[in-house]
């Protein structure tokens, strides 16, 4: 996996079901403490609210942290619904906040997971996504003689260079999409007759 859809920023729907009135806002986080922070500063807001239902899922594919809470509404009928959508779609590091005002009429079991279902799913359908990268942290040292096909190699691999250091050869440490690595190793080991390798500094191969 190179990369995964993540919210692009914030945004908020609301509905109304037997007078309740059911808010849902969605919006980026990348991790477990952005989504906490996400958390408080909707309750902050809505001081007023009954409930502030959420679910957050970090990451995406197999690694994955996830969390939800009913608060205080029936067990199972709130947060479970609006996780049930976020791990339906196709999107990572993403927190949503349903919170609701008690409109005074009870929806029941069903009436509650039928509300926070759909308030989740409308929230995603305005919601704006980006693509997020993975990107690998790699070293390379070169002799000066083919530092600017380097660069230039670097630039049409979109790589991002992080740092430069000039001595007997020159250093640099850069940031590679992951599905560009090979192909950037490749094309360097050509460049220099097989002299210079990228280096990972994760531990990840790029050959």
């Amino acid at each position: 996996m190179s990369g995964y859809r993540v919210p692009k920023q914030r945004c908020r729907v609301e509905m109304r079901v037997s007078n309740s009135r059911f808010i849902a806002t969605i919006g980026p986080a990348s991790s477990v403490k952005d989504a906490q922070a996400f958390i408080r500063s909707i309750r902050q807001e809505m001081p007023d609210a009954t409930h502030h239902v959420y679910a957050f899922k970090i990451g995406f594919g197999a690694s994955v942290s996830e969390g939800m809470s009913d608060d205080g509404e029936p067990s199972g009928t709130a947060g479970p619904p609006a996780m049930a959508v976020l791990r339906g779609a196709e999107i990572g590091d993403v927190v949503l906040v349903i919170t609701r005002f008690f409109g005074g009429t009870k929806l029941g079991t069903g009436g509650l997971v039928s509300a926070y279902g759909n308030a989740a799913k409308a929230a995603f359908e305005a919601l704006e996504t980006e693509l997020k990268v993975t990107r690998l942290p790699f070293q390379l040292e070169i002799p000066y003689r083919v530092l600017e096909q380097t660069r230039r190699l670097l630039a049409e691999h979109e790589a991002q260079v992080d740092g430069e250091e000039f001595g007997a050869s020159v250093v640099l440490r850069y940031e590679i999409p992951e599905q560009r690595a090979v192909a950037f190793g490749d094309a360097m080991r050509d460049l220099t007759t097989g002299q210079v390798s990228p280096r990972p500094m994760d531990g990840k191969q790029a050959e």
